[in-house]
This record gives C-alpha cells, structure tokens and sequence, in this order.
C-alpha cells in the first residue's frame, strides 16, 4: 500500500468524517486503513459532485472515474488501492459504481417526489459504502447485508434533515416534495429561504422518524459483525443517530443550521455502544432477527439492492 496515500486517505477520514473516524478508533489499524481508503474514495466521489463549478464538467469527470472503477481505463492511484482492497477483501466494485451513479444525480436541481425516490438515493449514495465497509469487516453473512444497507440509508437520512439550509444554497431538497406540501409548504420556498421554520421542522421530524425505523433494522446485522470490529460500528450508529435526537430538541427552526453532538455526548453515546454490543442479541445468542422486507420495497431494479 502507498504510504502517501494512505495518509492523505487517513488525513480525509480525519478532517471531513469526524463521527466515523472517531468510531474507527476502536479497529485494529489494519483495518482501519482499509476504512480510510474505502472512505477516501467516496469522499472523492462525493466531492466530484459538490465542488465542480460546471455541472457538466463533474458529469465528465464522473464518467471517467466510473471507468476508472470498472477497469475501463488506467486506474488513478487511489482508485488503484480501492480495487487492491476489492481483491484482497471481496468488497463489491459494484456498489462503487452505484454510488458514482448516485452522485452524478446530485448535479443541478434536486427534488425528490417523495418517499420511495429518497430511499433509493439514500441507498445509492450511503448504503453502496456500507455493503463495501462489510467487505472491510469481514462481514460474511448474507443475512446481514439488508441490514447493512439499512444503516446506510438511516445516516443519509440524518445527513438530509441536518443540511436542510445547506443543501438549499445549492438548489437541492431531499426533503419530500409530498411530506412537505403536506406540512403547506412549495419546495421552491425551501430554496428560496422562505419557507416558514416551524413547518420545515415538522417535515424534518417525520424523516428522522422515517430514519428511526432503519435504525431500528441495522441493530438486526450486528450481531453478525466479528465481535472484534462490533463495537466500532455501533459507535457510529449510536452517535450519527444522536444527530437526529439534537435536531428534535431544537426549537423550531430546523433550517438553521447543522447540527453537531458535542464531544461529551459523544463519549455517553459511544459508551452505551460498547455496552449494547455485549447484550445477548449482538453476541447472536438470541434468534436472528427477520429484516422487514417492507423496508426495501422502494430499492427493487437497484443493483446490489436484494443482497
């Protein structure tokens, strides 16, 4: 492995995933670098996306990563180490390529219609990382991947209700057009800055409700995750799901800007993390639980979906 690289890798892991780089001080550091280079990689992804000042240039520059992935084209770097884990761990490329996909839809106006459209984004763009970080893990279980793509969907469900205000900067609403004519509201009034604070708090709450569910479900795979590396990832859930609890403590003015779980939060919810992850159903002493199928009735057609 690239020395340089992986410390930029881990310099980026560092500096834009506060809450998953703190969870991953709890992983061996083997696999810890392995982490960096799968979050590195969507970080840039992500980046090609929200930092290209002509949408047309990100799509081109999107497509030509995509290649790069596939094994189109010579490989930039840390698409090189990206693609030497993929051998090495069994981490599916697939769902790399999904979520280039999910980002190039990012480019220009979002709306999303309603529910169902914002489900298959969330996959798109945040479960795609959790079904490669479970080749990181060495999650082997089958079972456990609808609950993997579970947790991913909750967190980019908190990443929307946090970032209302700042994704409205850049013409996006991923908060349902149908929850928010609902609550009276025009999508168009988000944009603008106009929408009244109180109603767009309320439309939040019910996504983070609609985030909880998922929650809920992603508890159901980590039983099968190497007890070893259990804890880590409880972290992470634990503590992105605090954001969500943050936001409904809030007065009404969800749209005011993001919301951070201050550092002594932080440790009581990861010390309840490690505490759930010696309870009899994560050490898989209790029967499994059954994934609730209703949860990804909106991912059908989605590659990698019906894992």
């Amino acid at each position: 492995m690239n020395a340089q690289l992986l410390a930029e890798s881990h310099a980026v892991f560092r500096a834009k995933a506060r809450t998953f780089w703190w969870a991953s001080r709890l992983l061996p550091r083997t696999v810890r670098d392995d982490a960096a280079t799968v979050y590195a990689f969507c970080r840039m992804v992500d980046d090609m996306g929200d930092e290209a000042d002509d949408p047309s240039y990100a799509e081109l520059a999107l497509e030509a990563l995509s290649n790069e992935v596939a094994g189109c084209t010579r490989p930039r770097p840390l698409v090189a180490e990206l693609r030497a884990a993929a051998d090495r761990l069994g981490l599916p490329m697939g769902a790399a390529t999904e979520l280039i996909a999910g980002v190039r839809g990012d480019l220009g106006v979002v709306r999303m219609t309603d529910d169902a459209e914002l489900v298959r984004y969330c996959y798109r763009v945040a479960s795609t990382v959790g079904l490669m970080m479970c080749g990181v893990l060495g999650v082997r279980c089958r079972e456990a991947l609808p609950h993997a793509i579970d947790l991913g969907i909750a967190m980019q469900l908190t990443n929307i209700c946090r970032d209302v205000a700042e994704d409205a900067e850049r013409g996006r609403v991923y908060l349902p057009a149908q929850r928010l004519r609902s609550a009276g509201i025009d999508p168009e009034e988000v944009v603008r800055g106009e929408a009244d604070p109180e109603r767009v708090t309320h439309v939040v709450r019910s996504v983070l409700a609609l985030a909880d569910r998922y929650y809920r479900s992603a508890d159901g795979g980590m039983r099968d995750i190497p007890w070893r590396f259990r804890p880590a990832i409880l972290v992470a859930s634990r503590t992105y799901r605090a954001i969500g609890v943050r936001l409904r403590r809030r007065r009404p003015d969800a749209p005011a800007g993001r919301t951070v779980v201050p550092w002594p939060e932080k440790l009581a919810w990861s010390a309840t993390a490690v505490a759930a992850s010696l309870r009899p159903a994560m050490l898989g002493i209790t029967p499994r639980w059954a994934h609730d199928r209703a949860l990804h009735q909106p991912l059908r057609g989605l590659p990698g979906a019906n894992a």
